[in-house]
């Protein structure tokens, strides 16, 4: 009998990516649940809801009663499930990070407490590192989380190894760096670019551009969730794991690739005033993903850019529809 896997979140950008890949490419049912809130768009799933192993739960991972029925279910929980707008956790506060991304993570643990699993894979992010002490940045990096996004990250993936070491739940904590790709919602860098430029708008960057990020293609990043899911158990559990290419490029360079694959004049490119708490360098090491997992990111940032710039210039509707039902505006 085929696993079945949770996945929260299951509508976002990383997830539905994931959800995608593992249709494809594993006999495992999905059972997806995101609550909808913006981040979430059930259009991301558009051309696999109807796929007879996917089943979506509309709901909220706070909700204990829901999480608790759908955990009882499921062999594998991949928990995807975030509040992770950077700008927004510092103009609007962290009240609801803290709820989605502390808060709904100890449900979800408590939940399998009782229901157990044969394996909990907490979706971190390389944003809890803050910027690089040392590089390229491993596991044992210190976390000096930078925004009240990233901090309530770090605070999840404590708690989610705290559950591991008292409860000796099998917890594994994955840390991908820079994700992007088709479907990412446009307040992320690459796609507000990408959409800046197909429209002869400016391109933003903060400071001076000198910002780097280790970019990870969002398929590359679902092959990885994946061998997490097929590794053995022993050798993961109660480890924290980067997803990473171990290559970083500066976000101006990025600009430069964009406006270039568009075939768009370099005078599109204006640096604004430097985002509050900026994280100056990220860099990943890649190591004990090879070790563990045997996976390493196939994708270049000039391959992936080409794919998900392809993406964005055929998929207009997708992410017109978006900007018209977000009206949110950030200066950062």
């Amino acid at each position: 009998m085929a696993k079945r896997i949770l996945v929260t979140g299951g509508a976002g950008f990383i997830s539905s990516a994931f959800i995608r890949h593992l249709l494809l490419a594993t006999p495992y049912e999905i059972v997806s649940l995101d609550a909808l809130t913006y981040a979430g768009n059930l259009e991301n799933l558009a051309d696999i809801r109807s796929h007879e192993r996917l089943s979506f739960v509309q709901g909220d991972i706070r909700n204990e009663a829901l999480v608790r029925s759908v955990v009882e279910q499921v062999d594998v929980i991949v928990n995807a499930a975030a509040e992770s707008h950077v700008e927004k956790s510092i103009l609007e506060g962290a009240s609801e990070f803290v709820a989605t991304n502390v808060q709904g993570t100890r449900v979800l643990l408590d939940a399998i407490r009782e229901a157990p699993v044969e394996r909990f894979i907490l979706i971190s992010s390389s944003e809890v590192y803050g910027s690089a002490e040392s590089l390229p940045m491993d596991e044992q990096h210190p976390l000096n989380p930078r925004s009240p996004y990233a901090a309530t990250k770090a605070g999840a993936d404590r708690l989610a190894y705290s559950y591991h070491t008292t409860y000796d739940l099998p917890i594994v904590i994955v840390r991908p760096f820079n994700n992007y790709g088709p479907r990412q919602h446009p307040e992320k860098v690459i796609p507000r670019f990408v959409i800046q430029a197909l429209a002869d708008e400016l391109l933003t960057i903060h400071g001076d551009g000198s910002a780097s990020r280790d970019w990870l293609f969002v398929d590359d990043d679902a092959e990885a969730i994946e061998a997490v899911i097929a590794a053995d158990l022993d050798a993961v559990a109660g480890e924290v794991i980067n997803v990473a290419t171990g290559v970083d490029v500066p976000v101006s360079r990025i600009a430069d690739l964009v406006l270039d694959l568009l075939e768009k004049p370099a005078s599109l490119k204006s640096f604004v005033d430097e985002r509050p708490g900026q994280v100056r360098r990220h860099l990943g090491s890649t190591e004990k993903a090879r070790r563990l997992l045997g996976w390493s990111a196939r994708t270049s940032v000039e391959e992936g850019l080409e794919r998900t710039v392809e993406w964005y210039r055929e998929n207009e509707a997708w992410w017109r529809a978006i900007q018209a039902s977000d009206t949110r505006a950030y200066s950062y």
